[in-house]
Order: structure tokens, then sequence, then C-alpha cells
């Protein structure tokens, strides 16, 4: 799975990503499909992770698949009981479009 998420992955220049893209530090608004249920996460590197805060480490599974997905989209994350279902229902900040750059 991992594999598959690095090779959809691409090298964008940070003023170059558009503002409705996840990107490191972004923080989501994200709707459960299955029972409407709005969540938020902030994606993080791992030593900033912190569940309680919504904090998500880019390397947790679900970290790893929100990177590069846009508001609207729909991520399908697989988990022992199934498949979640979850949509990009906005982005509440975006580093980039906020031009905190980190180059």
């Amino acid at each position: 799975m991992l594999e598959n998420e690095l090779n959809r992955g691409k090298v964008v220049n940070p003023r170059e990503i558009p503002g409705n893209v996840i990107t490191m530090n972004s923080e989501v608004s994200l709707q459960d499909l299955d029972d409407n249920e709005e969540i938020v996460y902030r994606l993080v590197f791992p030593a900033e992770a912190d569940a309680e805060r919504g904090w998500i480490s880019v390397l947790a599974p679900i970290g790893t698949a929100l990177l590069g997905y846009k508001e609207g989209d729909v991520i399908e994350w697989k988990v022992p009981s199934g498949v979640v279902k979850l949509k990009v229902t906005k982005i509440v900040y975006q580093p980039e479009a906020a031009g905190d750059y980190h180059l």
C-alpha cells in the first residue's frame, strides 16, 4: 500500500500547490460516509502527533492516505473491519495557501 501511495505522489514547488490539496500541516475536515460523522485532522510529522488534538502522523496509514487529496475527494481506507470511506469536505488550513512556506 505504501508503495502505491508513493507512486501516486509528485514533487511540486510549494508556491505552485493549489489551495485545495492536502499537504503536510494541513488541517482538514472529513465526513465519514457511513455514519455522517465529521472529523477534523491536522496532518503532522510523527514527533508532533497527538490523537487528543486530532493531529495525526503522516506515517499513520490514514495520514499517508490523506496526502495529495483535494476538497470533494473520497478516500477509501482499508481497516480490519472493512473499508472506511471519508469525504474531504473542507481544507480548514493549508500552509501553502496561507503563505507559510517551509522550503
